[in-house]
């Protein structure tokens, strides 16, 4: 693959614009050793996703875990029992000094205090998608990722697939044109699975006592205090406005990423949401129901102006007239509208893209591979070059890019809470010219004792 130069006006501020070839080289490699040595991985949140990381990550030391749920994440230690286990990162990384990477899969408000703090301590990181809760933590962590030169991976592992690489080279080959219109959706928050179905109510007024194996305290990390309450989780803290960033926060760094990376598409000039019922005794402390996001993106050199629009809760864009009577569109994925013709594809990474209708899919003539494929994985992508270090190739999703992503879907986030309102969007400070209740929710008040 080869690597990009984000520009000011895409990611909006002079200070993120490094390039990915120069900042975001890794430091040194880890210990000063070989790269056919083994990391020392811990990591941070291993009952839910973090497993599945930790498992890609088996052929090197696995060498601590931390979770603040002992009971969600005994399965995970387990499997590791050569690790040493902790509740507290902050004690983790303070003791132990033999860590040289951490992978990072905790709920969403708590991403940036951890990372903050990995980063600082020199560790290589992979964070779980969205990499950040607001938009002001994208840039902080974005920033530090720069500062601290260190290997970073954000967890949209779709970037890491063959299909979206396939994608951009037949754009760049002129498949479809010149985009336009590019159309994302997804099923959440009612996709009929216990980690896709989020709830839409009031806060729970129940006090149940607080699980013996559940620090509760370090779990809510810099979120303001609150009873505990089963309804947030495990699996269910997405669809909370203080812990999850909704449908958008959670599928939107995986099914908008193709068009986000094929298109440069960078920071929007608008954004505006409507949505279900947003009622103060309810949605106040929840995501709605459904939700429809318009993005609209300035020109880009000679890629012309995009408008980008996000469907949740089971809401499809318009049926295009070239798909085939009878042909359906998936539960999730996106549709990229070109002069010349349509892409549809899935969720993760442009998965099962095609040209539409398949006639033209069957008659196209695919250019050669000219982008480097990852072979090793997404993890792997990133431990690889953990190990390359400085002369080597950076991993496909370093912060420099998973933060522009993330930012980019956080406005979509942000729109939804101040709904039925075009925001104005100025990337270079960070701010919204015409809108002072959605610039209060750029970021948000850690609780005391909580710092980024």
């Amino acid at each position: 693959m080869s690597r990009r130069t984000l520009t000011r006006r895409q990611f909006g501020s002079a200070a993120a614009m490094a390039a990915l070839s120069t900042a975001l080289r890794p430091g040194p490699a880890f210990g000063g050793q070989a790269a056919t040595d083994k990391l020392n991985i811990a990591a941070i949140g291993v009952g839910g996703m973090g497993a599945a990381n930790l498992k890609a990550c088996e052929g090197e030391n696995i060498v601590a875990l931390c979770d603040v749920d002992r009971a969600y994440a005994a399965k995970t230690f387990a499997l590791y029992p050569k690790a040493t286990v902790h509740t507290d990162y902050r004690t983790m990384l303070e003791k132990q000094k033999d860590i040289d990477a951490v992978v990072i899969a905790t709920p969403d408000h708590t991403h940036a205090a951890i990372t903050m703090a990995c980063l600082e301590a020199g560790k290589h990181v992979y964070c779980q998608k969205p990499l950040t809760h607001t938009i002001f933590e994208a840039r902080a962590i974005a920033a530090a990722a720069r500062t601290h030169k260190v290997v970073t991976q954000m967890g949209n592992q779709g970037h890491s697939f063959e299909s979206i690489r396939v994608m951009k080279e037949w754009l760049d080959d002129g498949a479809i044109g010149n985009v336009t219109e590019v159309h994302a959706w997804t099923d959440r928050p009612v996709g009929g699975d216990p980690w896709s179905d989020f709830a839409v109510r009031a806060r729970p007024t129940e006090t149940p006592p607080v699980p013996e194996t559940l620090d509760w305290d370090r779990w809510l990390g810099p979120a303001a205090f609150r009873p505990y309450s089963p309804e947030y989780l495990p699996m269910k803290w997405r669809a909370w406005l203080d812990f999850g960033t909704g449908p958008l926060g959670d599928m939107g760094c995986h099914i908008i990423d193709p068009a986000f990376w094929t298109l440069d598409l960078g920071a929007p000039t608008t954004i505006e949401a409507t949505s279900t019922h947003y009622e103060p005794a309810v949605a106040s402390e929840t995501y709605p129901r459904a939700s429809i996001v318009r993005y609209a993106f300035p020109a880009r050199g000679s890629k012309p102006p995009v408008k980008l629009t996000w469907y949740d809760g089971r809401l499809l864009p318009p049926i295009p007239a070239e798909l085939e009577p009878g042909r359906t569109l998936p539960g999730s994925g996106a549709l990229l509208i070109g002069d010349k013709g349509i892409i549809l594809h899935g969720s993760h990474g442009a998965d099962g893209v095609r040209l539409v209708p398949e006639t033209r899919m069957q008659a196209y003539t695919r250019p050669p591979k000219t982008l480097r494929r990852v072979t090793e994985g997404h993890e792997g992508d990133w431990i690889r070059a953990c190990k390359e270090g400085p002369s080597g190739t950076p991993p496909c999703s370093p912060f420099e890019y998973g933060a522009a992503l993330t930012e980019m879907v956080l406005l979509g986030v942000l729109a939804i809470r101040v709904k039925d309102q075009r925001l104005q969007w100025d990337g270079p400070t960070m701010r919204f010219a015409n809108n002072d209740a959605a610039n209060a929710l750029l970021r948000s008040t850690y609780r005391e004792g909580w710092t980024l």
